[in-house]
């Protein structure tokens, strides 16, 4: 069995990186959790380790995100992808419909579904610029709801704060929740994949204002009835044991380094770093439009496609892991995701200056 001795700065889009002391947690629970005598991923989800271990998680987000009673909070399997058509069936009547604004690729997805249902539309777009930046968001709306993704991992986009829209906001915070405080009151509902600030694939989190549910006249499937899950607190099925349990470790961890105020601070650092590089640096260009610029992902290019493989492969004697853009624009994306250290960030941006000084 090898052992890497050498630093890798994990960059990844998503699965991304975890802090260490969850992922030594998480692995020994695989092996014995708790001192029980049996693997987390043997037990049963309905025995008491397990139980605490939800209401841990459920609990947590509460307290990190500071949730009012009415709001409820469900882990469960699946991802954001499902959630594109749960949101959808939850806040649109059908002869209603719901507002989109189209800020990327996940927004438009999540449109496409939401047509199934019934009728939704394009609130706004950025699609004709390149998804390059957050357009306006009407604050009126005659749908039934609005809905946004906050964070554009593809395309390094962001809105920078909690939008005020006069319908219930769904947001698609899947890439960028815990990474700030939130004003929850201006949202209906938030949905997120674990994958990117939480833990491994496999669990979604809904966070939802039990006020504005079950108003649609849907008669809904079970499964996809958020209020049937509620009442058996994130049970009515087998939930993604470990995915939860390591999404629980991470809020743990988050919490004791400080909760969401302190991840914004770093979260800024580590983009104030790697932003003042891109900018700096002749050789490279950011993607995004400098108002619109997302603190979880930074898209750049360089500014001589001959520089794109070699400035890749100099990453990768670097120990920068993720670095190669989505397909879709190219380049570069710079994940900084709330683990990942300034540290790390240093190190890209260090390896951009002595590309410089080899190649400009």
């Amino acid at each position: 069995m090898s052992t890497t001795t050498h630093t890798i700065h994990n960059f990844s889009a998503g699965p991304c990186i975890l802090p260490q002391s969850v992922l030594h947690q998480a692995s020994e629970a695989v092996r014995e959790l708790d001192g029980g005598g049996l693997s987390l991923i043997e037990i049963s989800h309905r025995s008491k380790p397990f139980v605490a271990v939800m209401e841990e998680a459920r609990d947590l987000v509460r307290t990190e995100l500071g949730l009012p009673d009415h709001y409820d909070v469900l882990f469960l399997q699946g991802g954001a992808s499902l959630g594109f058509l749960t949101a959808a069936m939850h806040f649109t009547p059908s002869d209603g419909s719901m507002d989109y604004a189209v800020t990327g690729t996940w927004s438009k997805k999540a449109l496409k579904e939401a047509r199934k249902m019934g009728t939704a539309q394009a609130l706004t777009s950025s699609e004709d610029s390149g998804f390059n930046h957050i357009p306006a968001l009407p604050g009126s709306s005659a749908a039934n709801a609005v809905h946004i993704t906050t964070n554009n991992t593809i395309y390094g986009t962001q809105y920078a704060g909690d939008p005020v829209v006069d319908k219930p906001l769904v947001a698609d915070m899947s890439s960028d929740i815990f990474s700030r405080p939130i004003d929850i009151e201006k949202y209906a509902c938030i949905y997120a994949g674990a994958q990117k600030n939480m833990g491994p694939a496999g669990t979604v989190l809904y966070i939802y204002d039990t006020r504005q549910t079950g108003k649609t006249g849907r008669d809904l499937p079970s499964y996809l009835d958020l209020e049937v899950h509620a009442e058996k607190d994130s049970m009515f099925n087998t939930p993604p044991v470990f995915a939860i349990y390591t999404s629980m470790l991470t809020l743990r961890w988050l919490k004791g380094e400080g909760g969401v105020r302190e991840m914004q601070r770093r979260n800024a650092a580590k983009a104030a770093c790697i932003y003042g590089e891109i900018d700096r640096n002749p050789l490279f260009n950011g993607y995004a439009e400098t108002g619109s610029r997302s603190v979880m992902n930074a898209t750049f290019t360089a500014a001589d496609d001959a520089h794109t493989p070699l400035f890749l492969a100099a990453c990768d004697a670097a120990g920068i892991n993720g670095i190669k853009g989505h397909r879709s624009i190219g380049g570069f994306r710079a994940s900084m995701y709330n683990a990942l250290s300034l540290s790390s960030v240093e190190v890209l941006a260090d390896v951009m200056k002595e590309f410089e000084r080899t190649h400009g």
